[in-house]
């Protein structure tokens, strides 16, 4: 057996929580399950940083649909924890190499771990990263080509947007495996379009085309398809969001962060603290220098 430390709220001495660390769980626990997860190698997650402060995340397995090894699970974890301590990004971009985006978990490496202690292992392992990549003080957009399936479509949920070719799709197929979403996919999606779209989503397994996607608030637009044309279009769709100086745009995210997961008095606190970061600071003296508030 294995237990279960929360990390994510502490308390003050005013006996108000407050966020202390962006895990979900233990890392006392990660050791026995990275060594897991070790066993079942494939593919490779990719990670490139650009001087102009947005990263591209590649899942790439494409033999098998870009699914997730053990490995990649593991290298996914790292890259998160990279893109953590990185001070100059501003943007993130997820996706799948060779036109397709992620068909979730490798079968090979289910099979292999089917009972259900490490079942529960791998989940708790994949809700932390994924939470972690959610939390990064990045703005991150998942664009979807071809198919994100199962753990692929959780994937997507993970990211503040998300942006699909006219042909992709994602879809919520755990139900086909008589499971649910296991990586807060499930958690995720509800608040992203709501209990009602969500429970439509995950019970019938739907297909989400780009147009439906669009409709229900799950795709926030259309690029166009083709090689490397879809992503110099995300590229250029997420520049609108992450131009600026690094600490204004990673601070504008740590506080709609904080909006999003945390009560309101504390998201107040949280936006206080924030705001103390970037008062007085560089951009915003050469702001004030050029008058240019209202431009």
């Amino acid at each position: 057996m294995f237990s279960v430390r929360l990390l994510r709220i502490s308390h003050n001495a005013l006996g108000k929580p407050h966020y202390r660390g962006m895990a979900v769980y233990s890392s006392e626990l990660w050791d026995e399950i990275r060594g897991k997860l070790s066993m079942f190698p494939g593919g490779s997650v990719n990670l490139v940083k650009q001087e102009s402060g947005i990263a591209v995340l590649t899942v790439n397995n494409p033999d098998r649909m870009n699914a997730f090894s053990g490995t990649m699970m593991l290298e996914l974890q790292d890259r998160v924890s990279q893109l953590e301590n990185w001070k100059d990004g501003k943007g993130l971009i997820v996706h799948g190499a060779g036109g397709t985006f992620c068909s979730g978990s490798d079968l090979n490496a289910v099979r292999a771990i089917s009972n259900p202690q490490d079942g529960m292992k791998m989940c708790m392992f994949m809700q932390d990263t994924l939470i972690r990549l959610l939390r990064l003080p990045l703005i991150s957009v998942a664009l979807v080509e071809g198919r994100a399936l199962g753990g692929g479509a959780e994937l997507t949920t993970a990211c503040d947007f998300r942006l699909m070719t006219p042909s992709s799709e994602i879809q919520f197929v755990h139900k086909h495996m008589g499971l649910v979403p296991g990586w807060g996919g499930a958690a995720r999606l509800v608040r992203i379009v709501g209990s009602q779209a969500a429970l439509k989503l995950l019970a019938a397994a739907l297909k989400v085309d780009s147009a439906l996607a669009e409709k229900i608030g799950l795709s926030d637009g259309v690029v166009s398809a083709g090689a490397g044309t879809a992503l110099a279009e995300a590229e250029h769709w997420l520049s609108d969001f992450s131009r600026g100086p690094a600490p204004v745009i990673q601070a504008i995210k740590k506080v709609a962060l904080s909006g999003r997961e945390l009560p309101l008095e504390d998201a107040l606190r949280k936006e206080k603290e924030v705001f103390g970061t970037v008062w007085g600071g560089s951009a915003n003296l050469e702001a004030l220098a050029r008058k240019s508030k209202h431009k």
